[in-house]
């Protein structure tokens, strides 16, 4: 190899990994220390709920009709499932919920009557009314994508705010409040 060859720079084919370690490690640190926003809003704040009219899902309670949420008083919406391993988790919170005089109503997606009846053995059951949805087509139209999912709706029957997946301890307040504010 001449002297001159030696002295050559490195070319591009070394560098650029080094430029890509950087900008990866620019982006996770991005990605670190910039807050994230998990809150999804949903489309149907503010709208009323659509006309429903669900048989009950179980022997021991009545089937869910829109028109029991426009009698002026809130009440919380609870879309679950007996095959829903976060619906069981959260059944203390809503228990918890009932327990402060909330009054939750829910809808079964999907779902036969004795595992309803088998899953509210098992996990308490905080639902005044439980409409069965079995083509998840009310579920759909109040812009659910999964369950569990929790709903305020005010006295007039309108969304006023939606909760995705289950309600854990530290949430029981926040949708205490959600309820308050819904009743002024």
């Amino acid at each position: 190899m001449s002297e001159p060859e030696a002295k050559k720079r490195p070319g591009l084919a070394v560098w650029l990994p080094l430029a890509l370690f950087a900008g990866f490690f620019v982006l996770v640190m991005f990605g670190l220390f910039r807050p994230a926003n998990r809150e999804v809003s949903s489309a149907m704040i503010g709208k009323p709920l659509p006309a429903f009219d669900l048989r009950p899902a179980t022997t021991d309670k009545p089937g869910l009709a829109v028109a029991k949420f426009q009698d002026g008083k809130p009440k919380l919406l609870n879309i679950f499932a007996s095959w829903c391993i976060p619906c069981a988790v959260e059944s203390p919170q809503l228990a918890a919920l009932a327990a402060q005089g909330v009054e939750i109503d829910g809808i079964a997606i999907r779902d036969r009557p004795a595992d309803v009846a088998r899953f509210l053995a098992t996990n308490g059951n905080p639902f005044a009314a439980i409409g069965a949805d079995d083509l998840s087509s009310v579920q759909l139209a109040i812009g659910s994508s999964g369950v569990p999912e929790t709903f305020v709706i005010d006295g007039k029957g309108i969304i006023r705010y939606q909760h995705i997946g289950d309600i854990r301890a530290e949430d029981v307040s926040m949708i205490l409040g959600k309820l308050k504010d819904a009743g002024s």
